[in-house]
């Protein structure tokens, strides 16, 4: 928590890697961007402390796990990329494509 404090203090980049199907509660207000003003300071509430917040910041998390599948609320807070391509997945997703062009009504 401390590394995404900093980041988020700093305006800088921070990932978390290897995580599983279940998030931390603390970052909940991170993923939703609740910011809020005070004075003329931008802040987001990290765990119990309140911390300024640049609009630079840019968080990142990944997983291994091949197939993961996360809450409906987990879901919306975030987007969702799937790096993970095998040869026989990318043939489906080719071969949806090109029937979704060629023949709507097959798709």
């Amino acid at each position: 928590v401390q590394a995404l404090e900093g980041a988020i203090r700093l305006g800088s980049s921070c990932l978390f890697e290897n995580v599983g199907e279940e998030l931390d509660p603390v970052l909940e207000p991170v993923l939703l961007k609740q910011t809020f003003l005070s004075g003329s300071s931008l802040m987001i509430k990290l765990g119990e402390n309140a911390i300024p917040y640049d609009e630079r910041f840019k968080f990142f998390i990944t997983t291994k796990l091949p197939n993961p599948h996360y809450t409906p609320e987990t879901t919306v807070k975030v987007s969702l990329l799937n790096f993970f391509i095998t040869p026989g997945g990318l043939e489906d997703q080719l071969l949806g494509k090109l029937v979704g062009k060629e023949r709507k009504d097959l798709e």
